[in-house]
């Protein structure tokens, strides 16, 4: 891939792997996420494709996946637009979030195996890495590689599919939560310390879930806080 001046969207290539429209979808959800694409910016098809060097096909496609996730909305004579952060939104979100997410943690539990806990702790030394010259985006990708360690192994695919769903609702915020609140980082990466040290000790499930609950609801209170 080679990165366009005028929008910072990588041009697709004919060896790229996957569909077109699979790369459209990464590409344009990856410049959501960073900020690039920030919420308001009005999504031209025609501009897009004509970066990434595919028809309008694919990019249609890709916005389609998009907007049913909730990280673009589109309005009659108007367009399709990044969607702007819904403090309502973001409430239901994250308090939704922190009860599937720790019933997800608490499951995956009894089947997080030493090389597991080696690599989520191994992360996290990164979070704790970007705290000196604070990082958001950066921070925000590694805070999601943290958590699907502890939660990818949930037996109940009916709540993992749920916790799936509640993160690709936050993609578009997530860096901005971070931005918003930054001291909130340092205490994030304390609690993921929590959590890893109750999954080795074998705590019960109620204890995990707890703890997992806390740490997500204590970010949403810190931005409520904020926005206060």
């Amino acid at each position: 891939m080679t990165e366009t001046a005028v929008t910072g969207v990588p041009e697709l290539s004919d060896a790229s792997a996957g569909s077109k429209s699979e790369q459209a979808y990464q590409a344009v959800k990856a410049r959501i996420v960073e900020g690039t694409f920030t919420p308001g910016y009005r999504l031209v098809l025609s501009i897009i494709a004509k970066d990434l060097g595919v028809s309008v096909v694919p990019v249609r496609e890709a916005i389609r996946r998009l907007e049913a996730e909730g990280l673009v909305t589109f309005e009659r004579n108007v367009g399709a637009t990044v969607a702007g952060i819904d403090p309502t939104e973001y409430l239901y979100t994250m308090q939704t979030l922190s009860i599937v997410e720790g019933a997800a943690t608490a499951l995956s539990a009894p089947l997080i195996d030493g090389p597991a806990i080696a690599r989520a702790r191994a992360i996290n030394e990164e979070m704790r890495d970007c705290l000196g010259h604070f990082d958001p985006v950066r921070f925000t990708r590694l805070n999601q590689d943290f958590h699907s360690v502890l939660f990818e192994h949930c037996p109940n695919p009916h709540i993992l599919d749920l916790v799936h769903r509640g993160w690709n609702r936050l993609a578009a915020l997530r860096s901005s939560t971070f931005r918003f609140v930054p001291g909130r980082a340092l205490g994030s990466v304390q609690e993921h310390e929590n959590l890893l040290t109750l999954i080795e000790n074998g705590a019960d499930a109620d204890t995990i879930e707890k703890a997992a609950r806390q740490h997500r609801t204590a970010t949403l209170d810190a931005y409520l806080a904020q926005t206060r």
